[in-house]
């Protein structure tokens, strides 16, 4: 969603992918602390898309990884990321790359490749024991991956679910049966029934099988179920937050200033604003950009009072036009955030020092220049022990230890916020840190639940970048909105925390010419300031929306294909939110919107 830039022609950077950034921090030194699995994420017919996933079950970091396994003839690996993979006939080997070669206690990385043929790997093997985290049984292999659960017969509370068995050179004895990532039962049969659910509520399933020698084969595809029930979405409270980012930068190429969300019609319809970015450097907040933030002079044109800017007046800037802004509509809140994309590497060093970081913060956020200006502290890091723009290795419980820390400094009636990872695949990003135990110190979660898909994989397949929930042929089990908001749930954070984030943005590709999700491309489709990135203002006249999938709509015009929300779509994820018991929802970014406002009222209805 975000990363701090200075000129407009830089926004789209802000939105680099999800897809892109599977891979955690990474892996191992002991075969027996460490465990490998494999999913086969898609199949188009002529290939295919695979992926490891390496998980640290020991106590101390594991320094580095190899997974080493055979395909049968004629299936072969053409071409990887986030990993070195080689080969000698039929025997594959992948070595972790430099910035993912450290994995803390508890944590996973994944890697993926595209590949050629029909067949699933075997004898495998991780830094040279076996995958499954024990001793390699000589002469048998673990078994395949079961086939991807089929949901049936499902009530209020309950759900069955049934799959196509797991082979297997010895036998398999068993499977392990996973609701959103944790395991519920082990069953002897290829079918289970899940009870004491809640009504109304998405959760994800995935099998495991295990052979005669207890070893587990790959995880299988992922299904998400939402039960019956629960479908008069219950009364949304006076406070459900109704957020937007109001970037710093927006003042420059995009001309999106303060007043614009007053002349829009925005600010009688929004909760609070997230200003962002303050930096993150030397272990400390640090101002972003000083020229926006409070020096700007502002023509009487351009401000919120309609009264010109001074050269001698104490505040200037952004910082003054927010103020305006408050006086005219005391019912809105902001929140600085600090981090973002470029930004978050500062995270590291604060997490050394949590005490002295809030410090730093608590003296920039309440400096007596702006000090009435800002209702609450977000902090932005992508990703708290895991690999964003860089690779953060301060361990699960380092997110927790900050949010705390400024909790502890802001006191209990200043707002203390984080955006964090929609990423909800199994060891993904969400199970790289203790967010659970955070959420005791924060008010809410802004969960990214956007950039799942996009241009950022040039030759597709074609994807919407912000499904709600999973669909048939999706690229990565687990990339949806329902999918990311099940596993916060399940680590423990309250419903009531967690908010859905919405871009107010497409996602697009060029050189495409199928209609429907799943097409190839030759590139990013053109966009005003990034190849493959374009405002929905611009989006609904240029390539309106020709399909809806998964709750989210797409576009296909000449060889462009693009997929972003509509005030429809909106309306569909809010009344979800609302069916979830949600805090509510944000937006990525003003700007993006129309000039009345559009994206916004359908935001603020929908949870009203």
């Amino acid at each position: 969603m975000r990363f701090v830039v200075r000129a407009a022609a830089a926004l789209a950077a802000l939105f680099l992918p999800l897809a892109s950034l599977v891979g955690l921090a990474a892996p191992a030194h002991a075969a027996t602390a460490a465990t490998a699995t494999y999913a086969k994420t898609q199949d188009w017919g002529t290939g295919f898309e695979g992926r490891w996933t390496v998980t640290n079950s020991g106590s101390t970091a594991l320094g580095s990884w190899t997974i080493e396994w055979d395909f049968p003839s004629g299936t072969s690996v053409t071409s990887a990321w986030d990993a070195d993979v080689t080969h000698s006939g039929t025997h594959w080997t992948a070595r972790n790359k430099s910035y993912n070669g450290t994995l803390a206690p508890g944590a996973s990385v994944s890697f993926g490749f595209n590949g050629t043929g029909s067949g699933s790997p075997g004898n495998c093997t991780l830094n040279g024991g076996s995958c499954d985290g024990g001793t390699t049984v000589p002469g048998d292999n673990p078994p395949s991956a079961p086939g991807t659960p089929t949901a049936s017969d499902v009530t209020d509370t309950s759900v069955k679910l049934s799959w196509s068995a797991a082979s297997d050179d010895k036998g398999v004895t068993d499977y392990d049966v996973l609701r959103d990532g944790a395991k519920v039962a082990t069953v002897t049969s290829a079918s289970y029934t899940d009870t004491a659910l809640s009504a109304g509520t998405d959760y994800s399933y995935t099998v495991q099988a295990r052979d005669t020698a207890g070893q587990r084969g790959p995880a299988s595809g992922a299904v998400t179920v939402h039960t019956t029930g629960g479908t008069t979405p219950p009364p949304t409270s006076p406070g459900a937050v109704k957020l937007g980012y109001f970037t710093e930068w927006g003042i420059y190429g995009r001309g999106y200033n303060v007043k614009n969300v007053v002349t829009s019609g925005s600010a009688a319809k929004i909760t609070h604003i997230n200003y962002a970015f303050g930096n993150v450097t030397g272990g400390k907040c640090a101002i972003g950009d000083s020229y926006a933030d409070y020096d700007k002079a502002f023509t009487a044109d351009q401000s919120v009072s309609g009264v010109a800017d001074t050269w001698d007046q104490p505040l200037r800037g952004n910082f003054n036009q927010l103020r305006e802004l408050k006086a005219a509509y005391p019912n809105i809140k902001v929140l600085w955030s600090f981090g973002g994309w470029t930004w978050s590497g500062g995270f590291g060093e604060a997490a050394k020092n949590p005490a002295a970081f809030a410090q730093s913060c608590y003296d920039l956020v309440k400096d007596s220049r702006w000090a009435d200006v800002f209702d609450g502290i977000d902090i932005d890091w992508e990703y708290p022990n895991a690999c964003g723009l860089s690779c953060d290795s301060s361990g699960p419980a380092a997110f927790k230890n900050l949010m705390a820390a400024l909790r502890a400094k802001f006191g209990a009636h200043f707002l203390v916020t984080a955006a964090t990872t929609a990423d909800g695949s199994a060891g993904g990003k969400i199970d790289a840190t203790d967010y659970a135990g955070a959420a005791s110190y924060v008010d809410w979660y802004n969960v990214m639940t956007y950039d799942f898909f996009g241009a950022f994989s040039p030759q597709g397949p074609t994807a919407p970048h912000s499904p709600l929930t999973s669909y048939s042929g999706i690229p990565t089990a687990g990339f949806t909105t329902a999918d990311a908001i099940a596993r916060y749930k399940a680590q423990g954070v309250p419903a009531n925390k967690l908010l859905i984030g919405i871009g107010f943005y497409g996602r697009g590709w060029t050189g495409v010419t199928q209609d429907a999700p799943g097409g190839t491309a030759t590139g990013a489709a053109p966009g005003t300031y990034e190849p493959g990135i374009e405002d929905y203002k611009v989006l609904k006249t240029s390539c309106p929306v020709t399909g809806t999938v998964a709750g989210t709509a797409y576009a296909h015009c000449g060889s462009n294909w693009w997929s972003y929300d509509t005030p429809a779509t909106i309306g569909t994820k809010m009344a979800w939110a609302r069916s979830q018991g949600l805090g509510g929802a944000f937006f990525w970014e003003f700007s993006g919107d129309t000039g009345n406002g559009e994206l916004v009222s359908a935001l603020s209805g929908g949870l009203s």
